[in-house]
Parts: C-alpha cells; structure tokens; sequence
C-alpha cells in the first residue's frame, strides 16, 4: 500500500470515468446522513465536496442532515427498515458496514477510478463488493507522553518494546509523577476494541493475526486470550485510572491523557483523540507514537488501521449514477485535504503529505507502509457488543477470563 501520504498538488479526481452521464436531470435533490457535517472541523471538508459536486451537477442540491452519534445507527435501522430515508449515508468500518449492507448499492463500478488513490477499501467491503468509499483511514496508535518519561528519568525517545519493560516504565512514572499508566474510558465498553487493536499484534503470531483478519478466529488460543488477560491484569494491577467502567471514551478519557494524568492512551488516527488534538494541550515535540510492546516472542508488532468512516449510497436511491458520484466529491483529494489540514485526520488518500504536521502523524504516516488490519473492526456488531459487556465484568471482577472467552467464540460462531 502506499503510504507516502502526501499532497503532492492534486486537486480533485478526474470525472471521466464517472457513469453519472445526465442524472441531474432525474433527481433534483439528494439528501446525506451522517455526524460529521454539523461538526466545525468538518467544514472546510463539506464545503468543498459540495462545490466540487456542484461543478458538474449544477442543478442538483445536496442536504446534508447531522444525525447525533449515539442515536445514528438506531435510527438508520429504522431508515432501512422502512426501504426509504437519506440517499447518501456515512459508516463505520468494519460490521456496522457489513450488517447493513443488503441495504446499500455496490459502488464499484462507479470507484474504479478512486481504487489506487484511496486506502482502506477492505472495511467497507463484503463479499468481494465495496459498499462505501473512505474517507479517513482509522487505526490505533498507542501514544505516549514523552513529558512524563523524561520525569521518570526514561528515554523518550527509546520507548519499551515488550510488555515487561512497558509494565516497568509505568511504575517509574507513577513514582515519579503519580500518573497512571493508561488513559482508558470503558463506559460505552468501546475501550477494550483500542486495547484488543493496540497490543494485539504485540502478542498475536504472524499467522494467528491473519487467521482472526480472515474469519479463522481461534478463540482458544494462549494467545487470543492472554490479550484479555492483560486486560483484566491492567485493571486489578492499577495500571488504568480509576473508573474506567464509568468513563466515557468519547471524549472524556482523552483529556486524562491531555492534563497528563496517564502516560499512554490507545488513541485514534482519525479527527477525534487523535495527535492533533493532543497538540492543544501538549507540545507536538512531547506527543511519542510507539508499537505494541511485544507480550510473546513471536508478535510482530505492527500500525493497526482500517478504512475509518466512508460515505455509502442507498439502494432506494432514485439516481445511483447520481448518488455515487456525490460520495466520489465526498472523497476528492480537495475535500479530503480540507478535512485533514483542519480536523487533523489521516485522509484515505494515499496523496496527501502530512510530514509538516509534526512528529506524531509522521510516525503514523510511517506506520501505515507495514500497517495491519485492526482485530476489532474483523468482529461483526453483535460480537463487539458481547465483548464491550464483558470487558466491563472483566475490569469489576464479576466474570472470568474463561467465561469470557466461552462467549465470545460463541458470538462469533453466530455472528
């Protein structure tokens, strides 16, 4: 993949491929549903899809509708369920996607075009069929707080690269400075996905990560479940701030990490708990980006990332031709230039520079070029809700590990 994630002077992708033809003429409107417009770091990014859309489909206007997050696949279910609602639609990657994707129009022969330039296809893909064309590339990077390791007399720049040396510089840093190893927010049960993400490859063998990537999830493995054991272990050693359980991932627990009272936070490479947003509050210079530190001799520690959110069309759409080549503007490299240089985000355009943003989103860019799929975004929805429940039993003590384990191999069974 390439990962040179610069700008290189594009503008926008060439329309000649684009089997739209006269639909203007059939469809005077189209409507899109996401959580992303409303918000201000996403302005320049709307702003210019909607004037490179323009360009060609004059006559045409586009409603973009900013549903709230918590509420938004509830209510896209019922969109769906009813076989009517917005033309263009905004997904996760990964089961989100896939669950709903009898609902949405294959995109591609309308993307054909987009396929080398953009990264992060496979999230929004099922069966061999793309469903949603990226947007950003979403991935897990650990951070950590150079600050703080420079406190605790360790090299900021020589972060640990196994788990017992990572356990080890965490106490020097509590004993130095009283903060905590992790930043984790586990309310919404989300935080276990960046913990499985995180340090998967750090304890995951080569072959074990590409079987769970392909389906062939073992979930009897040492390994597989040495990773919740480190998660239970985490809580009961004290290595995360207290309450985890009652914080809220989105956003409370960055700011944990941002007022320097946790070294490290698994974070996101997306516009939200993110370098960028740490640089408010941290200097550039002090934001580290680190592997997965290796829990078993054989990992190989690696960036995990998928597509992040990607914009798809609805089949009951009146003008498909139409529709998509309103997602193409939404995935136009000055669109999506906008949306990294003002909200931060690693963009799936493989053409975007971000070697001037600073150290911490040139590591990530560095990252990509071996980059693996992250483990969660593999699991269906239905296993990430089992498994975001029990990873809040698993932090108060009121599962096992092994019951863990027994239910979600048959989650996944089921999926």
């Amino acid at each position: 993949m390439a990962a040179a994630l610069a700008v290189a002077g594009c503008g926008s992708a060439t329309r000649t491929d684009s089997p739209s033809g006269d639909s203007q003429q059939k469809q005077h409107k189209l409507v899109v549903w996401d959580w992303k417009s409303g918000e201000p770091a996403a302005a320049a990014y709307i702003g210019k899809a909607k004037a490179d859309f323009a360009k060609r489909h004059p006559g045409v206007t586009v409603e973009f509708v900013a549903q709230p997050f918590d509420q938004y696949y509830t209510l896209l279910g019922s969109a769906i369920q009813a076989g009517k609602g917005p033309d263009v639609m905004l997904f996760n990657g990964g089961g989100q996607l896939r669950d709903r994707a009898g609902a949405l129009l294959p995109l591609d022969p309308y993307v054909a075009g987009d396929r080398s330039r953009l990264a992060g296809w496979e999230a929004f893909s099922k069966d061999g069929k793309v469903y949603a064309a990226p947007v950003t590339l979403q991935g897990h990077p650990i951070y950590y707080n150079k600050t703080l390791y420079e406190k605790a007399g360790l090299d900021p720049a020589a972060p640990p690269k196994t788990w017992d040396e990572f356990v080890s510089g965490c106490a020097a840093i509590k004993k130095a400075t009283g903060a905590t190893c992790f930043a984790l927010g586990n309310k919404e049960g989300i935080g276990i996905q960046f913990f499985l993400s995180g340090l998967g490859s750090g304890v995951l063998t080569p072959r074990e990560y590409d079987d769970w990537i392909a389906g062939k999830r073992d979930w009897t493995s040492p390994h597989v479940r040495r990773i919740f054991e480190l998660w239970k272990e985490s809580g009961d050693k004290g290595l995360n701030n207290d309450g985890a359980n009652s914080t809220a991932m989105f956003t409370d627990i960055f700011s944990v990490f941002e007022t320097g009272k946790a070294a490290h936070i698994i974070g996101l490479m997306s516009d939200i708990g993110h370098w960028k947003d740490f640089g408010e509050f941290l200097p550039p210079d002090k934001i580290g980006v680190m592997r997965a530190p290796v829990v078993t001799g054989a990992a190989a520690p690696s960036l995990p990332f998928d597509g992040g959110i990607g914009y798809a069309v609805a089949k009951w759409t009146k003008d498909p031709a139409l529709a998509a080549d309103l997602v193409r503007s939404l995935t136009s490299t000055d669109a999506l230039t906008a949306f990294y240089a003002e909200a931060g985000a690693i963009a799936s355009d493989t053409t975007i520079d971000v070697s001037q943003a600073g150290p911490a989103a040139t590591a990530i860019a560095a990252g990509i070029k071996t980059g693996r799929p992250a483990l969660h975004v593999a699991l269906s929805s239905k296993t990430l809700d089992v498994m975001g429940r029990l990873s809040q039993q698993l932090l108060s003590g009121s599962t096992t590990v092994d019951k863990a384990m027994e239910q979600l191999a048959a989650s996944d069974r089921t999926g």
